[in-house]
């Protein structure tokens, strides 16, 4: 880990630290930590960083790559410990009073109009004036609303009649007393939100209340911690003492504590200071990292990582430039990983993912980038799934202005950003994490083995609990408020659905599967409520569920009875892909890939994929892999010839991906590296691990030589991997250019299993793949809708592609009267032996994307008969 002083850089490299002197201003005595670096900032030399540095500060902060003034000041963003927070641990039918936590903020260019419900006694939690501002009590029960002077106010719709599903699928009707059931649940839900926090949108912003909060006196710290017998906050600043800051605790179990600024009005907790709450437990003493915690770091040698206070002057706090894009029609997403994103061995950061990785998506055509790992875990390899603190962009990568500034990036080349968001499950960790935060088994989690996912080892979300719905309701509000992201991609939503958590069990598509006791109905709701929060509150932004039971309503509207998302992550379709690849082409059936990649819900819009981060990982294999294997080690050099596997992998990768794209979804995404079918697996670094019966299983020697990506592969034109890199970026331009995965025109003509023959249509394209392993057809008639002139306008046997040149670009297709294969109308084609082709009309045309040179017109007017080819593709 690499630390300067105004700036964190990771990944970790150990350097010198030490505590700073203490100061004593006045009543109160502080402290803080500096890390300290040489001047020769070897950070940049060894992991290219690009940070800045300045050794005279006496206290760690941090800022972003690119400094940018901010004129103005703070504003208030907490209050006095007047405010009594209260709120049931759990949801009941009769709930106990619920405190509205957003009851005195006004932010700058606010107006907070204040309307008392009723007579309410109030309480101070505590009376001491070193701990509190003198300020009224303030009573605890009342409407808030909000008005920006400037902007319109964001209001979330109130929840519809939920009835429109029966009308879409009629079929549910038999189910109703189970969905009815779901969607009253929510609407209660609803209402008591409404009734005992002001409404949605408040309840939403539990960021401003728990945690630190700054005002212009000091700064206020809450937590949420029942099963805590006493708490203090404890840090840098106050030397580790766990008798000076001792909190309060309410009836609820939220402790609370007000620190004062000092006589000279600098604050009580300096930005980066080290901060953890010391709790004495059910199960001993505990200190923790606070749950709300916005940025935490590793120490140098130490194992924990420590809460570090993350309020950096205005100065430093990175601005936003740039306005983000407007959601596109169709979602073309680049899915990465910033950590393993460098062609070096290393850690990558986000300041060199913004510089190096971003233009290159953008260039490929990409229009969106899905970025994992963001929330904060302890322990890297798990990808970023085992989430230690939910409120903290990972560490490793650099620092939270950072990532602002790789978003606002994104944003100024018009690539939406979307994140992989992990409300499913947590990480066990109890030193870092939320796991027994408060030395209880039940606290955001349930109690047990219901509150355990025995595959995962991690801990289970108790969705029934109201601080859990505001703690993750926030969190999603968080990431799109603070940082800017434009949407989300939900991890495992299967897992919350259901109660087996979609183990071990088969899904069919028989509706009783999905509408009966297995379903976790808490689950559900809080999905309802998070999509409804979203799309009310930031209308552009985008929700993807990871789901692969196919359960029925999840992109429909939560005002009409669905959960609510905008697509469903189309899973079935790599898993179809990994069972195919297992065979023999020869074995494949044409009418399983059809029916695979059309198989979805109406209305419901999918995102598709042919392999995503699942396939790339060790244990498994990309479809470049399982295509070529280890030829891929000897045989991609362009300067020695080729063999058969080589060929037929380069082909079938080419048209698998098209295919998926064409007929798969509404939407696309790509690992990172897999449009050029990056070779081998991702792995980790990993040492041995020791398991409890003396078995051994051997690490990696904690390499990250295969946790990288090698971009340069794609890039060299000396490489096979070059021309498969080019298709994929064609294939791209060609979506934005048609617009084909949204077209509301899809009709498939022909499957043939004899011919091996796909042809369909998505607009005004006509797509016609020969999945032949050696038999080509000239003549070949396709069906169509509309008359006219047709031109290649892809064609993946281009030698620019790695194709073999068998087709000529400067051919016109027209169209002749007549019906074939249900189609009014048709064209002759040339189709070569594993290759996809598709023609546009000229109304449309487009100059096709490659550099073929012109061959032979095939255009004649008799049916196509099969010619063999020994060759190229013959394997």
């Amino acid at each position: 880990m690499v630390y300067s002083a105004s700036g964190l850089r990771l990944p970790c490299v150990p350097s010198v630290y030490r505590f700073c002197q203490s100061s004593f201003n006045g009543a109160r005595r502080t402290s803080s930590f500096s890390l300290l670096l040489k001047n020769d900032q070897f950070s940049r030399k060894i992991f290219a960083q690009k940070s800045s540095y300045d050794s005279d500060s006496s206290y760690l902060t941090v800022a972003a790559s690119k400094k940018v003034l901010v004129p103005g000041g703070q504003g208030d963003a907490s209050s006095s410990l007047t405010d009594q927070l209260e709120g049931p641990s759990t949801i009941s039918d009769d709930p106990k009073v619920i405190h509205d936590v957003d009851s005195e903020e006004m932010k700058d260019n606010e107006k907070v109009e204040v309307e008392e419900q009723e007579s309410v006694p109030y309480a101070l939690a505590n009376n001491d004036e070193e701990f509190h501002a003198k300020e009224p009590p303030i009573p605890l029960h009342r409407k808030v609303s909000t008005a920006k002077s400037e902007a319109k106010p964001r209001s979330i719709p109130p929840p519809g009649a939920g009835k429109r599903i029966y009308e879409i699928d009629p079929t549910l009707l038999g189910f109703r007393e189970h969905i009815d059931y779901r969607y009253a649940r929510y609407k209660r839900m609803r209402e008591e939100i409404d009734k005992y926090e002001g409404g949605l949108e408040a309840f939403s912003r539990g960021y401003e209340k728990f945690g630190f909060t700054h005002s212009e006196k000091g700064i206020t710290y809450r937590e949420w911690a029942p099963g805590a017998k006493s708490a203090a906050l404890i840090g840098d600043f106050n030397n580790w003492n766990p008798n000076a800051d001792i909190m309060t605790r309410n009836e609820f179990g939220i402790w609370e504590i007000f620190l004062p600024n000092n006589v000279d009005g600098s604050p009580p907790i300096l930005h980066g200071s080290r901060v953890k709450i010391h709790m004495e437990t059910p199960s001993g003493i505990k200190d923790s990292i606070p749950a709300w915690i916005k940025f935490s770091v590793q120490a140098p040698g130490e194992i924990p990582y420590n809460g570090i206070y993350y309020d950096p002057p205005e100065e430093e706090k990175y601005v936003f430039k740039h306005r983000q894009p407007k959601r596109p029609k169709s979602l073309r997403i680049y899915e990465s990983h910033v950590g393993m994103s460098s062609m070096e061995p290393i850690i990558n950061t986000y300041a060199n993912f913004r510089d190096d990785v971003l233009p290159r998506i953008k260039r490929l055509g990409y229009n969106a980038v899905q970025i994992m790992a963001i929330q904060e875990h302890s322990y890297y390899a798990s990808f970023g799934y085992h989430v230690t603190n939910f409120f903290a962009p990972s560490s490793r990568f650099g620092t939270p202005d950072d990532l602002k500034s790789l978003i606002d990036r994104a944003h100024e080349l018009g690539l939406l950003v979307l994140m992989d968001i992990v409300h499913s499950h947590a990480s066990n960790n109890v030193l870092d994490g939320l796991n027994m935060f408060d030395g209880t088994d039940a606290h955001y989690f349930h109690s047990g083995s219901k509150g355990h996912h025995w595959m995962w080892d991690s801990r289970l979300f108790n969705y029934g609990s109201w601080e859990v719905l505001r703690f993750l309701l926030s969190n999603a509000r968080w990431w799109l408020e603070e940082y800017k992201f434009d949407g989300f991609r939900f991890d495992g939503v299967t897992s919350m659905m259901y109660t087996h958590h979609g183990l071990q069990v088969t899904f069919t598509g028989n509706y009783n599967e999905y509408f009966g006791y297995a379903t976790d109905v808490d689950a559900v709701v809080y999905l309802m409520l998070v999509n409804d929060m979203i799309h009310g509150l930031y209308p552009e932004a985008v929700t993807i569920g990871e789901d692969v039971s196919g359960m029925p309503t999840f992109c429909l509207p939560v005002q009409d009875g669905g959960v609510g998302f905008d697509y469903r992550l189309q899973m079935a379709i790599a898993d179809k892909w990994i069972e195919l690849l297992k065979k023999r082409d020869e074995d494949w059936k044409i009418g399983d890939i059809i029916h695979t990649l059309t198989n979805r819900r109406w209305l419901e819009k999918c995102v598709a994929y042919a392999e995503s981060h699942d396939q790339a990982l060790v244990g498994d294999k990309t479809i470049a892999f399982w295509l070529m294997d280890k030829d891929m080690y000897e045989f991609m050099a362009l300067d020695r010839p080729s063999t058969a596997l080589i060929d037929r992998g380069i082909a079938l990768h080419k048209m698998i991906r098209l295919i998926t794209m064409g007929l798969g979804g509404e939407g696309y995404l790509n690992f990172m590296g897999n449009e050029f079918g990056h070779p081998e697996w991702i792995d980790f670094p990993r040492g041995d691990q020791c398991l409890p019966n003396g078995m051994v299983i051997p690490g990696n020697g904690n390499s990250y030589d295969k946790c990288r990506r090698r971009f340069d592969l794609g890039d060299a034109d000396y490489l096979r991997y070059r021309g498969m890199q080019e298709f994929d970026q064609a294939m791209q331009h060609l979506e934005a250019k048609y617009g084909f995965m949204t077209s509301e025109h899809q009709y498939i003509s022909r499957k043939n299993e004899g011919d091996r023959m796909i042809v369909f249509e998505r607009g005004n394209l006509v797509f016609v793949f020969n999945f032949h392993w050696n038999k080509s057809y000239f003549d070949y008639r396709v069906g169509c809708l509309k008359p006219g002139k047709y031109k290649i306008v892809l064609d993946s046997d281009d030698p620019l592609f790695g194709g073999f040149n068998r087709l000529d670009h400067n051919a016109e297709y027209f169209s002749a009267e007549g019906w074939y294969d249900d189609r009014p109308r048709s064209f002759l084609v040339y189709a070569p032996s594993r290759t996809a082709v598709v023609y546009a009309l000229v109304e449309d045309e487009s100059k096709p994307v490659g550099k073929s040179e012109p061959v032979e017109n095939f255009e004649t007017v008799e049916e196509a008969e099969p010619v063999e080819e020994s060759e190229p593709l013959d394997c």
